[in-house]
């Protein structure tokens, strides 16, 4: 701007030498002066302000919801059972579909049965031949007595008679006990399932030979999955809020009801409950085990999922925001909330755990806060914000795809 009227003072009082005459010099003059003068002024007006930016916000509710805790689980069949050959012999016949749901008492193999339905009649045939001479010592017993009771005899001949009766007695009672186990040998060849659930891959083919009491006696394995059992372990730490819970230190309910986020994100939509609380701490974890039961009858979840369990220990005062909501930095998390004059401001929070899409805030934010939940990479401290309510027409005209009911 100081060469601009410099410039001007040196056309109104031109060197001798550079004179300009006539009217021409002043008329030149007259035109470049305002010109001059209003570039000045157009540099020197201030830059207009920012506009604002539109964004979807929320207003912070205090409400009442649970204290969660959670932790990564593992899910297992109420009943885990081997199924092993407890006979020895030829795999003749495999009933089942292999991971198919069976019940209890159904058959599952067939074990060759004409060894153990030999071994039987055997039995049986001996077991006939000792009560015959039971029978016949029984006679002999009587007989001999009163031959003794006459003086007929020695004393040593009718005692004998007696033991000789007593020896056929004894043999009887072994040879009636080799029929049961002959006939429930004969039992176990074919092997049925102990208990309902869901079998896994057959371990032998039929035709295979199997032997009792090695690794080729295992057939397969059952897996009862209803109910469905969830072990996974909590801090102990975290075990102390919930006992203070139970023990009623703080208001809460006592009937611990435990909820599933599936590997997809979805909430299972039963309901568990816990079934056991381990008594000791582990030395290497510092975790303390427990474990939650549901009713799964069909079969939504399978044996051997990974989980997270959330453990409802009692009821708090707290906030939800939505998940897109809150971001982190190295300070920790934080939302965007709008301030008295209408503009971003960073607020660091402290969060709990999931309850569905939303976040559990416990710290940072209070009643009536604004929050902005979408247009966040666009938000710095400062910027203006154009609230509007969720699911609104942004000025563009359409809805924000983000944009969501507050939770």
């Amino acid at each position: 701007m100081p060469d601009a009227r410099l410039f001007a003072r040196r056309l109104a009082h031109p060197r001798p030498q550079a004179r300009i005459s006539g009217s021409t010099g002043a008329g030149t003059l007259l035109l470049i002066l305002p010109l001059l003068l209003a570039g000045c002024d157009k540099q020197a007006a201030p830059p207009p302000p920012p506009a604002a930016l539109p964004a979807t916000v929320i207003k912070a509710v205090t409400r009442e919801v649970p204290v969660l805790i959670e932790a990564v689980g593992r899910t297992e069949g109420s009943k885990e059972v081997e199924i092993r050959a407890r006979v020895s012999g030829i795999l003749e016949k495999i009933y089942f579909t292999e991971g198919s749901q069976v019940k209890a008492g159904t058959p599952l193999y067939r074990i060759d049965p004409a060894p153990f339905e030999l071994a039987l009649a055997e039995a049986r045939a001996a077991l006939a031949q000792e009560q015959a001479r039971r029978e016949q010592a029984g006679r002999e017993n009587e007989r001999l007595k009163d031959l003794a009771g006459k003086r007929a005899i020695s004393q040593k001949e009718a005692d004998d008679a007696g033991t000789t009766l007593k020896s056929s007695a004894a043999t009887l009672s072994a040879a009636e006990a080799r029929v049961r186990e002959a006939s429930l040998n004969l039992s176990y060849t074919s092997v049925v399932a102990p208990v309902s659930g869901v079998t896994s891959r057959s371990q032998r083919s039929e035709g295979s030979l199997v032997t009792a009491g090695n690794d080729s006696a295992l057939l397969t394995t059952l897996s009862q999955t209803n109910p469905l059992w969830v072990r996974f372990g909590i801090s102990d730490v975290e075990y102390q809020t919930l006992r203070d819970y139970a023990s009623g230190k703080a208001p809460g309910t006592r009937d611990n009801a435990v909820q599933l986020v599936l590997p997809n994100g979805r909430v299972h939509p039963v309901t568990g409950k816990l079934n056991f609380a381990g008594s000791t701490v582990d030395t290497r974890l510092g975790t303390v085990q427990l474990r939650a039961e549901f009713a799964n009858p069909d079969l939504a979840l399978l044996p051997g999922q990974f989980v997270r369990a959330q453990v409802v220990a009692g009821m708090q005062q707290a906030i939800l925001v939505p998940q897109t909501a809150v971001l982190q930095n190295e300070q920790g998390r934080y939302v965007w909330v709008v301030n008295a004059e209408g503009k971003a401001a960073q607020r660091t929070v402290q969060t709990g755990a999931w309850l569905g899409s939303d976040w559990i805030i416990t710290k940072g934010l209070a009643d009536g806060d604004t929050i902005i939940v979408d247009n966040l990479l666009k938000v710095r401290p400062g910027t203006p914000i154009q609230s509007q309510t969720p699911g609104a027409a942004p000025a563009g005209g359409t809805a924000p795809d983000n944009a969501k009911k507050p939770g």
